[in-house]
């Protein structure tokens, strides 16, 4: 549950895209790092009294690396200065029933300047659509896009298997101005657009962002357990299921690597093997780079052997993608491995970029 603590803002520190990083001091002496979304909280400043949910700092949780900061009490902030009692300035609540639920304009939603346009959309004119596990991909798989095609629009769909507020991620953040736009999807929240389910998120990104390519993968923050289903990255097989009932072409970034300690994670990760084997009903282009070491190529393509049943395994050349990778306006990074210690994943992820833009070329 939440562990509480209430302290003094000392300093600011880096500042991005919605967020606020700050170091606050408690009573006891000590300081705590934390993070301020000011679209919700307000902007703390230097002296303000602050109110902290600590919970996943003190755990030393891998992506929770901050206490958050809940209320700036003694100074908050005015309401939005379009806000209503009426549903003009929209009625879309996410992070529903918790304290610091938002009120945001759906896309889709009455009061939307594109809820004509998405009011009959039911078709994404087999827009690919790439689908990855974890947030580390994004950066990857739009360096693959880039290689080929410097001038597609991308969009971004975060779905809410990890961080809800897309202001936490500093890797969207340096992305912008490579995106076409991101829209958060389900109970995430803090995108260009806002969209209640998967599928209205993937019709805005055809329809209202015009988005030659889409990519979709949770916020950061990947929750497991170590077992076979008990893992965010399940989504990732109702993904495919929603872009093939649209008319989309899902392309599948897999999870591979030969760096990761966890046997579970090993060639082609479990995580992609349940989503992809067991979850996703529809058939995908699951895709491989071609030129894998030897013993880590073998062993992807024993677990993949028993996934071509549904879906079709691509093999893809690699040529150009290192170095587009190393050109990454972001850094990479993957459970704390930079691209040169786990290279076969974002090599994969890179991969399945390219290919969804090799789609594109033979629907032209």
């Amino acid at each position: 549950m939440v562990r509480w603590r209430t302290g003094t803002v000392a300093t600011l520190r880096r500042q991005w895209t919605g967020a606020v990083e700050l170091d606050v001091d408690l009573p006891d002496g000590t300081r705590m790092r934390a993070l301020a979304y000011p679209e919700l909280v307000g902007t703390p400043e230097p002296g303000d009294r602050v109110l902290l949910n600590a919970g996943a700092l003190l755990m030393g949780l891998g992506t929770g690396g901050y206490a958050l900061v809940v209320a700036v009490p003694d100074r908050l902030p005015p309401d939005p200065p379009e806000v209503t009692d009426t549903r003009d300035a929209g009625h879309l609540v996410k992070a529903r029933y918790t304290p610091l639920q938002p009120i945001l304009l759906g896309v889709d939603e009455e009061a939307s300047p594109h809820r004509e346009v998405l009011a009959d959309a039911d078709d994404l004119a087999a827009m690919p659509v790439v689908t990855a596990d974890l947030h580390s991909a994004l950066p990857a798989i739009l360096a693959g896009i880039r290689a080929d095609a410097p001038r597609a629009r991308v969009a971004y769909l975060l779905t809410d298997g990890g961080a809800l507020p897309a202001w936490f991620s500093r890797t969207l953040a340096g992305l912008r101005a490579e995106l076409a736009g991101t829209i958060t999807v389900g109970q995430a929240f803090g995108g260009d657009l806002e969209a209640t389910t998967l599928h209205g998120g993937l019709l805005a990104a055809r329809h209202v962002l015009d988005a030659d390519v889409a990519i979709v993968a949770q916020g950061p923050g990947n929750l497991g357990t170590g077992t076979r289903w008990g893992f965010s990255g399940v989504a990732v097989g109702e993904a495919v299921n929603a872009i093939a009932t649209l008319g989309g072409r899902p392309v599948g970034s897999l999870r591979i690597s030969a760096a990761d300690p966890r046997p579970r994670h090993r060639g082609v990760s479990h995580h992609s093997l349940t989503a992809y084997g067991r979850v996703a009903l529809a058939p995908a282009e699951l895709v491989v780079p071609d030129d894998l070491e030897p013993a880590l190529a073998d062993e992807v393509d024993a677990a993949l052997a028993p996934l071509t049943a549904r879906h079709r395994i691509v093999r893809v050349p690699t040529g150009g993608l290192d170095a587009a990778l190393r050109a990454s306006a972001v850094p990479l990074s993957t459970m704390g491995r930079g691209l040169d210690a786990d290279h076969a994943y974002f090599l994969a992820a890179a991969a399945a970029g390219r290919h969804a833009v090799s789609l594109l070329a033979g629907a032209s």
